[in-house]
């Protein structure tokens, strides 16, 4: 894994993950996606309780705002008709302010 994402504090992102079967977009049963922040904290989030936003056939989304500066590592899981993981990381800087 190599952190290539950096960011601000207080910058809002967006997280996101294609799943596909054969190189084809494909939905999984269940999106899952778990975000670590700095402070080793672990939120989950889930698609069945409209936490992660489907923007198309196999395209997922999360929108965070980065309140803590470190690193943040994140993985999206696919379960059911699509079984599929990718996890990354980003860091936030600190500010001078």
């Amino acid at each position: 894994m190599t952190i290539v994402n950096t960011y601000d504090i207080n910058d809002l992102i967006r997280l996101g993950a294609t799943f596909t079967v054969d190189n084809v977009n494909t939905d999984p049963t269940e999106v899952t996606l778990k975000v670590k922040d700095p402070t080793g904290t672990t939120t989950t989030y889930l698609y069945s309780l409209a936490e992660v936003t489907k923007s198309a056939t196999g395209v997922y989304h999360k929108d965070i705002t980065l309140t803590d500066t470190g690193i943040y590592y994140y993985r999206f899981e696919g379960s059911g008709a699509v079984v599929s993981a990718d996890e990354n990381s980003l860091i936030v800087e600190r500010s001078e302010f």
